[in-house]
């Protein structure tokens, strides 16, 4: 992947962000001259596809990210929009459980060496949680296209399953659990909003069961399902 500050026809990708080191061409639209030629582009039947930071990552990870609208606010300003998903539309294509590269010897060969291990950590889980799954007749999912980025999704019957994954390998435990416990409310209260017809649980995935017994009735109080490998106990 090339990185490029300045548009050209050879473009096809813009990354939008925040102004804050852009050069605003407008002061009445504020808006900077990379959108606008985006959409100059698109007007003359040219397609440039415009993705926020968050699609941006899902694109590094080898997931579908949405290719935001362009629209005109009442002021004038071209503002990306993101295109709304389908009230169907929660569990996306059947999840690939991805092999974990290696990083080349650095300095850093320490710190390298735990993010492998955590990397695989996290995908052995991932493989784990779809095999137990797939004992029950359950397909696991990636998200749709426009839903937001969780681990892995399945639904049993009328009820919908959205799952944060979270390794314990090379890294603080109540740090990690913490992080996937706003990881997956969040997701649940996005998808909540989108889909109030849907019948969802929020599900946090541990490598293994944590040290601490708190998290259990901790979760537990905020409607989040926690279950870890290998045994998966409430699934």
């Amino acid at each position: 992947m090339v990185v490029k500050s300045d548009f050209s026809r050879k473009v096809t990708l813009v990354v939008y962000g925040d102004l804050a080191s852009k050069v605003v061409t407008d002061s009445r639209r504020a808006y900077s001259s990379t959108l606008v030629d985006a959409d100059a582009s698109r007007n003359d039947g040219r397609h440039v596809c415009v993705v926020d930071a968050d699609g941006f990552s899902r694109l590094l990870k080898g997931r579908p990210a949405a290719c935001l609208e362009l629209r005109r606010s009442a002021s004038g300003r071209v503002r990306p929009v993101a295109a709304t998903p389908t009230r169907s539309e929660i569990l996306g294509d059947p999840l690939r459980v991805r092999s974990p590269g290696r990083h080349p010897a650095v300095e850093l060969t320490l710190d390298m060496n735990r993010l492998d291990e955590a990397t695989t950590a996290h995908e052995a889980t991932v493989g784990a949680l779809a095999a137990h799954l797939s004992g029950q007749g359950l397909h696991v999912h990636a998200p749709a296209p426009g839903a937001p980025a969780f681990d892995a999704g399945w639904s049993r019957g009328a009820d919908v399953f959205i799952a944060e994954i979270k390794s314990l390998t090379g890294a603080r435990e109540d740090q990690q659990i913490r992080l996937g416990i706003g990881q997956v409310l969040d997701y649940a209260h996005q998808l909540r909003t989108s889909h109030p017809d849907q019948r969802l649980h929020a599900v946090l995935v541990l490598e293994k069961r944590p040290a601490d017994p708190r998290w259990s009735p901790l979760t537990r109080s905020v409607g989040i399902r926690l279950t870890w490998a290998p045994d998966f106990p409430d699934l």
